[in-house]
């Protein structure tokens, strides 16, 4: 008489909480794969002294998401943020902080005269196509940061920029949205050089 066949056995409890982990990490890694922040690359940036100043210079390489541009043309505006630091390398203590720099740029758009307007504070430009606006907000052109006399001659002096949507300042519900989708987040890294004035 053939014996009859025996259920497989499950692993034991160790080894199941084990798989489960790792489906639960896999699931994760994609969800968060998912909502990370399409990345702005940095086209170009640099320091120079001119006029006294130490001026900044930068580009970023911009194009919005097909979920940003719908938003506009829905009448939602949208803030965009420049932010820049200098800091100064000291090996016996913490980095001195000299400068911090941003603009925000409010960019909105009227389907009635259809045109965008970008505004910083009170000031406000008018543009026809969204690919002026992006030139726009994505450029930094001899910004002065500090005055040249308060830096130190051959001291080594660290500078970073980034560019990045500020999903904050947007309505409620897509902030919501923003934590969710990729198409709603938009950054670029830290882009950190070393400047020797």
């Amino acid at each position: 008489m053939p014996t009859p066949l025996r259920p497989a056995l499950l692993p034991p409890s160790r080894a199941r909480r084990a798989v489960l982990r790792a489906i639960v990490a896999i699931a994760f890694a994609a969800a968060i794969g998912d909502a990370r922040a399409d990345v702005v690359p940095v086209r170009s940036a640099e320091l120079r002294i001119a006029d006294g100043d130490l001026q900044l210079s930068a580009e970023f390489e911009l194009a919005l998401t097909p979920a940003l541009e719908e938003a506009l043309e829905k009448g939602i505006a949208l803030y965009f943020t420049i932010e820049f630091e200098l800091s100064r390398t000291r090996w016996y203590w913490t980095d001195e902080k000299l400068a911090e720099w941003s603009i925000t740029y409010r960019v909105s758009y009227n389907a009635l005269t259809r045109q965008y307007r970008v505004a910083s504070g009170p000031l406000g430009q008018q543009f026809e196509s969204l690919e002026e606006v992006q030139r726009f907000i994505s450029r930094v052109s001899s910004r002065p940061i500090v005055r040249a006399e308060t830096l130190t001659r051959g001291a080594k002096y660290e500078a970073a920029v980034r560019f990045k949507l500020d999903v904050n300042q947007l309505p409620k519900p897509f902030q919501v949205n923003a934590l969710a989708s990729r198409e709603w987040q938009l950054a670029s890294d830290w882009h950190r050089w070393t400047f020797v004035p």
